[in-house]
């Protein structure tokens, strides 16, 4: 009697024959992590082995006893990028401890808070650790990325092989290509619900934590825009929506902030820099209209004299809509600007300080129009308030899935186990200069 095998079991055998650690598609929704111990021996995706399987192979690398072959960007010292980042290659053993699980990852942002980290000039400063295996006590950078989980150890519950996760926390260490996270369900968040990753893409996800979260919190915690909405429509005051205005709109942030008062019915006036070209900040003007900027104005126009007379003439119905919020992101002048652009009760929030300019709190706004003066931290407010971040990030997630709001544009720089050193530094340090056509992004392939 002839027995006929199933693909699984085709494959599980065939994997086993050759050695190494591998995972298939057998389906849409099903992944198979195989694992055999034997020294590892590359299957590929047009070996005779996979195609006779009709499946397609991703390689992970592995060394003998299926021990997982990892490695990081480190760093011992602060300084700059390029000057102290290393890469630092591990292993991972197939055995995992009890609550753990082991993740890699497919595609990691790199945010100025991050570069900061790695300065040393985030309000917060890493404690290097021996426990890498570094020759120097040694700290792995990054706040936020997609992973896939790729194996668990017992007493895992809501986590299985194939799931997509995101840090709960900061601090998490998210430049590296695998990672080994003890106590899996207090560090990892599941993405996307009931739903999982259906619809969503790495890319959409390794950005959702931080960002998008920034503009959420600082539109809905500190003046109710949408109350103010409601009421002015109410008395038949109100030309629109309540208005906030913000620097910095190009940002991911800004961007962010943008596309979720759109949703919301508020109204926004955004400034950027101007580009290298006319036609360049015209794009840009038009790009951002497009997501749903009501006002576009560079900052040359939004220094102007004229800028708070054109704010009343032209957008705040005379004056009768007020200004309640702005958001700063760059400091020094563009932030005494929206100070006189605030109206009486006002409040500026502070999320950062691009320009490295200082900006003092003014006392005569304060007295006279009663300013409120604000700073807006993600860490610490996630830290504070996990359970309502996890709803938050599954909302926005929500959102994305649906086709209702966009991620910002990203350069992607691919990373392979074979990526030179310095293509990864140089991605790391260039988050912070000059013009940019999108975030960094590493997106992860053969590692």
């Amino acid at each position: 009697m002839k027995t006929t095998l199933t693909p699984v079991a085709r494959a599980t055998a065939a994997a086993a024959r050759l050695g190494g650690s591998y995972s298939y598609s057998y389906s849409a929704r099903t992944t198979l992590l195989l694992r055999a111990a034997a020294a590892p021996t590359a299957l590929r995706a047009s070996s005779p082995a996979a195609s006779g399987l009709g499946l397609t192979f991703r390689r992970h690398k592995s060394g003998p006893y299926g021990y997982t072959q990892a490695k990081a960007l480190v760093f011992s010292r602060f300084g700059e990028p390029a000057d102290v980042l290393s890469v630092h290659q591990h292993s991972i053993s197939p055995t995992l401890p009890d609550g753990s699980v082991l993740i890699r990852a497919l595609a990691v942002p790199v945010n100025p808070a991050d570069v900061n980290t790695i300065q040393g000039t985030y309000g917060v400063k890493p404690k290097f650790s021996p426990l890498l295996g570094t020759a120097e006590p040694s700290v792995i950078p990054g706040n936020e990325g997609c992973f896939e989980v790729v194996s668990v150890g017992n007493g895992v519950k809501g986590l299985k092989p194939g799931d997509w996760v995101i840090p709960a926390t900061t601090g998490f260490g998210t430049l590296r290509t695998h990672a080994l996270v003890e106590d899996a369900e207090k560090k990892l968040m599941k993405v996307g619900g009931e739903r999982g990753k259906e619809g969503l893409t790495p890319l959409q996800v390794a950005t959702v934590s931080v960002n998008p979260c920034s503009a959420y919190r600082m539109l809905r915690d500190y003046v109710d825009l949408i109350k103010l909405s409601v009421d002015g429509f109410a008395k038949g005051t109100a030309s629109g929506g309540a208005w906030f205005l913000q620097n910095g709109a190009n940002s991911g942030v800004g961007r962010a902030a943008i596309q979720l008062g759109k949703l919301w019915g508020l109204r926004s006036i955004n400034v950027v820099r101007e580009r290298n070209t006319p036609e360049e900040t015209e794009a840009l003007k038009k790009e951002l209209k497009e997501l749903g900027a009501t006002v576009v104005v560079t900052e040359t126009e939004f220094l102007d004299r004229s800028f708070t007379q054109r704010l009343k003439d032209e957008w705040t119905n005379g004056g009768k809509d007020p200004l309640m919020l702005g958001l700063n992101c760059v400091g020094g002048k563009n932030a005494a600007q929206i100070v006189r652009s605030l109206s009486p009760k006002g409040v500026m929030v502070t999320y950062g300080g691009m320009s490295r300019q200082s900006f003092p709190f003014p006392t005569g706004p304060q007295i006279f129009k009663r300013l409120r003066f604000e700073g807006f931290w993600l860490s610490a407010w996630g830290e504070e308030n996990p359970e309502e971040k996890k709803r938050m990030i599954n909302e926005i997630l929500e959102m994305m899935r649906e086709g209702k709001f966009k991620a910002a544009p990203a350069q992607e720089v691919v990373w392979n186990w074979d990526t030179e050193e310095k293509v990864l530094k140089d991605a790391v340090q260039g988050t912070l200069e000059g013009f940019r056509s999108g975030k960094g992004v590493f997106v992860f392939g053969e590692t």
